[in-house]
């Protein structure tokens, strides 16, 4: 090695205007083996990063340097505990970690959480750092401004009530099916039903967007394999798609399924070319691209644009794919995760189950064979009561993920840093005890008219706010009320309590961390309180 005057000279032989480390630098490609040089480059990337992780963190909590270096607590991260995290939002109104480089904001009060979610010009959803890879950067949850708007308008019919409508009868059916397998896989005693309830959602969700364009093997795969795409987007992972991680898998599964939507897409377009009856999804979308059509040959193009309420330009199948693979993503884990929690909390809790099972026989007149519409699910008003309490007590969406575009000054002591990622966090919003009186109890009744839970309208952060405001909500709320009404009514289930049951599992969303042990029985006589 060179001793000290080499070094010296070797600086002195830098031109004028370099820094102290490019000088240093310029020394070691002349001096140094390929060893050190690697070691004092890992050390000088080891420095700027701590160096880089405290000038973000500034004044809000966090840890004061990182631990591990680059990485950040990566491994931690790769078995999050739910404890952890509410001990983070606890810690202060921000908080921040850094996990290899991204450094990440944490938003806990209702009103920086508020705030973020309509701040859509300092900040976009991300979900993950791998999710563009996966759902693919062309797709619509990754638009911004004018461009999210407009696609986000000609999406909207396709959740409206006269949609609605259309999409409930098949859900029955395949409400029908499952039910009928939950009592089935209770033939040898209890077991565990999360997993059953995964496959459950998932294929009301395919059936909903895709209709009988999806075959009943394709929704098997589908279902079978999508905890894969969930693995792949939780919220710490190797930020790259490497073969063979998780990531990778997750995006074979997704490539898979948006190719055989695209096909689905394209049997939608014929049928409705053809003048067929709505069924699902995808054909009320390209029904409205099809009258938009009509509307052109009859007024003229720009006339038919200029009705932006009514005008639906023509989409791709590809882009029919993408979309409708995101309202799966969207709704598969959160909807999972309500589903379970809802028939554990009901069935330890005899007099809910017994109160929904009197409202479900007094609306259809002690005939159990009438099938709800949405008429008669309006009507359900405990039932709602304990659906609304169930998503507030056990929310299935706890942060939301957001991409920082230019310095977001969250509050005036403190700007997120451009490039960082920023979650509002929507668990504190939800058991605040302000609000909530009892917060961790499962009270349905505080959703009384005029309580004080309904009047606070801005705590209620389940399904977001501000322009990506969850554009299914009210499709998860039918769903869960008639499956819990028609379960309650028909079907009897008991709840195996284990030392975990209560503890939370984080896998994307939050399920029970014993998997929810239940037994299914059918009631022989459902017409009978």
């Amino acid at each position: 090695m060179a001793n000290s005057t080499d070094f010296l000279g070797g600086l002195a032989q830098a031109p004028d205007n370099s820094s102290l480390v490019l000088k240093s630098y310029f020394w070691l490609q002349q001096n140094a083996s390929i060893w050190s040089i690697l070691f004092t480059s890992f050390v000088a990337l080891c420095i700027y990063d701590q160096i880089s992780y405290i000038i973000k963190k500034g004044s809000i909590v966090g840890p004061k340097f990182k631990i591990w270096p680059i990485m950040g607590p990566f491994l931690e991260s790769m078995n999050p505990k739910f404890e952890e995290y509410k001990a983070k939002w606890a810690s202060g109104p921000l908080s921040c970690v850094s996990v290899f480089h991204k450094f990440v904001v944490i938003a806990s009060t209702k009103e920086l959480a508020r705030k973020t979610l309509n701040s859509p010009m300092f900040v976009k959803p991300c979900v993950v750092d791998v999710a563009i890879k996966i759902l693919r950067p062309t797709n619509w949850v990754f638009m911004d401004g004018k461009d999210h708007v407009d696609y986000r308008r000609s999406l909207n019919p396709l959740f409206s009530r006269k949609a609605l409508s259309v999409y409930l009868p098949p859900m029955a059916e395949v409400q029908n099916e499952y039910l009928e397998r939950c009592v089935k896989q209770s033939e040898n005693g209890s077991t565990t039903y999360m997993h059953l309830f995964r496959e459950f959602m998932c294929a009301i969700s395919l059936r909903t967007f895709c209709g009988t364009y999806i075959t009943e093997s394709q929704v098997k795969v589908i279902s079978d394999n999508y905890f894969k795409i969930t693995e792949a987007m939780e919220l710490v992972n190797f930020p790259i798609i490497l073969p063979f991680t998780k990531p990778w898998y997750g995006k074979q599964m997704a490539d898979m399924t948006m190719e055989i939507f695209e096909k689905c897409a394209q049997m939608a377009k014929d049928n409705m070319a053809a003048g067929k009856e709505v069924t699902c999804t995808m054909d009320a979308w390209c029904k409205l691209m099809v009258d938009t059509k009509q509307r052109e040959a009859e007024i003229g193009v720009a006339a038919a644009k200029a009705d932006k309420k009514s005008y639906v330009r023509e989409f791709t199948n590809k882009e029919i794919s993408e979309t409708v693979f995101t309202f799966l993503f969207a709704s598969q884990d959160a909807t999972s995760s309500a589903c379970t929690w809802l028939f554990q909390i009901i069935a330890d809790r005899p007099e809910v189950m017994r109160k929904i099972r009197e409202e479900q026989l007094r609306l259809r007149n002690n005939d159990c064979t009438v099938e709800a519409d949405l008429d008669l699910i309006d009507k359900m008003d405990y039932t709602h009561m304990v659906v609304k309490e169930a998503l507030r007590y056990r929310p299935p969406v706890t942060m939301v993920p957001y991409v920082v575009k230019k310095p977001y000054p969250v509050t005036p002591d403190y700007t997120v840093p451009k490039g960082s990622m920023v979650i509002p966090t929507l668990w504190p919003a939800l058991h605040d005890p302000e609000v909530y009186e009892n917060p961790d109890e499962f009270i349905p009744e505080r959703w009384l008219p005029g309580s004080p839970a309904n009047q606070a309208q801005s705590n209620w952060l389940v399904f977001g706010t501000g322009p990506h405001v969850c554009i299914g909500q009210n499709y998860v709320m039918m769903n869960l009320i008639s499956l819990m009404g028609k379960a309650c009514m028909l079907y009897d289930w008991e709840h195996t309590i284990t030392e975990k049951s209560e503890d939370i599992r984080v896998f994307a969303t939050i399920f029970p961390d014993d998997d929810c042990i239940l037994k299914f029985s059918k009631r022989e006589h459902p017409e009978v309180l």
